[in-house]
């Protein structure tokens, strides 16, 4: 399926099911109630688009450091001739979920999760050291002021456009939470983070594994939104192939007393994704870093630019994506990364 075929109808659904995915026993049912179609139609919509490659999974999106688990950004310093072997080996590691080459100094960027029983900084450490960088930067989010990846595949904002209901104000990420999950909440975490079918009652396998109804489950999930351990359940997209074949990760130094203020303005455009305030090194001294997706360069380079007109710091660079190495979701919870007293069958 091409892009260009795609009617007004898939561009909405895919709108909608990024943003807010109906956690009811029938939910495309409910999402074709929505937008004046039957269920039917929108069950053949999906499969289309999953066979386009265009959506990539509709599950529980999980947030990665309440679950215990330990996350940073890390930037390496690789030789050019050295840069796609390395970043082969990289993306290797179970806990690395997106990794991209970008034009800078710092060639190859990626985030890296671990259970809570290891360091995250030694690990990014020990891989750079693997791959022969020349330097490696652990790059930990100190304050979030926004995540979460929405595209607007119907084409109904501005690059510039504006909104609030997704922002935080600066909100402080906890260093070495407890892990205070249930055996019972393991085994949801791993059904839930499975693709969901495309089928009238899709929550029905996981609750056959489970021994469970969908109630449960539902009353489960919203209870792990509540604490803050899922963010949402969504449909994550395939960017390139949605027609966001441009990315670019702004980088800003900003003084210390304007970082909140400053932060909470980046995190207000609707085309940025992902804000976080990082450490600094003398080399690299931007503290405050957005990713902006766009169907073009040039529609990514007018949010960052408005984006520095709005908050009027001087000093940044715009690292553009131009390889793209690794996108997946990272897996929580394999066998192999739970402790004795957390164990329950593999489904």
């Amino acid at each position: 399926m091409a892009l260009a075929t795609l009617d007004s109808l898939d561009r909405r659904l895919l709108n909608r099911i990024q943003e807010d995915f109906p956690l009811v026993p029938a939910p495309y049912a409910a999402l074709a109630a929505t937008l004046g179609t039957d269920e039917e139609d929108v069950l053949a919509r999906i499969a289309r688009l999953r066979g386009a490659a265009i959506v990539r999974q509709i599950s529980a999106i999980f947030d990665t450091r309440a679950l215990g688990y330990r996350s940073t950004l890390v930037a390496m310093r690789l030789p050019p001739e050295r840069l796609d072997a390395g970043a082969q080996r990289i993306s290797a590691h179970p806990g690395v979920s997106h990794n991209y080459a970008r034009q800078h100094d710092y060639n190859l960027w990626f985030t890296l999760a671990v259970p809570p029983w290891q360091d995250v900084a030694e690990v990014a450490q020990a891989l750079g050291h693997e791959v022969g960088a020349e330097r490696t930067r652990v790059l930990p989010t100190l304050r979030l002021f926004k995540i979460g990846v929405r595209l607007d595949v119907a084409g109904e904002r501005a690059p510039e456009a504006r909104e609030t209901a997704r922002v935080y104000a600066g909100q402080d990420v906890e260093r070495g939470q407890r892990v205070d999950l249930t055996p019972r909440d393991i085994a949801m975490i791993r059904e839930l983070q499975r693709d969901l079918p495309a089928e009238s009652r899709p929550f029905l396998p996981a609750c056959a594994r489970l021994g469970c109804d969908e109630d449960s489950v539902f009353a489960w999930c919203a209870g792990m939104q509540a604490c803050g351990k899922m963010r949402r359940f969504a449909a994550v997209l395939r960017h390139q192939n949605a027609g966001f074949v441009s990315n670019a990760m702004g980088v800003w130094k900003v003084p210390p007393e304007r970082v909140d203020e400053v932060g909470s303005l980046m995190a207000s455009f609707a085309a940025v994704s992902h804000c976080y305030e990082r450490p600094t090194y003398p080399d690299f001294p931007y503290n405050l870093y957005t990713m902006v997706h766009g169907r073009s360069r040039e529609e990514c380079l007018r949010t960052l630019e408005a984006i520095a007109e709005r908050t009027a710091v001087a000093e940044h660079a715009y690292l553009w994506s131009s390889r793209e190495f690794k996108k997946e979701r990272v897996l929580y919870f394999l066998e192999e990364d739970v402790p004795p007293e957390l164990a329950v069958p593999v489904g």
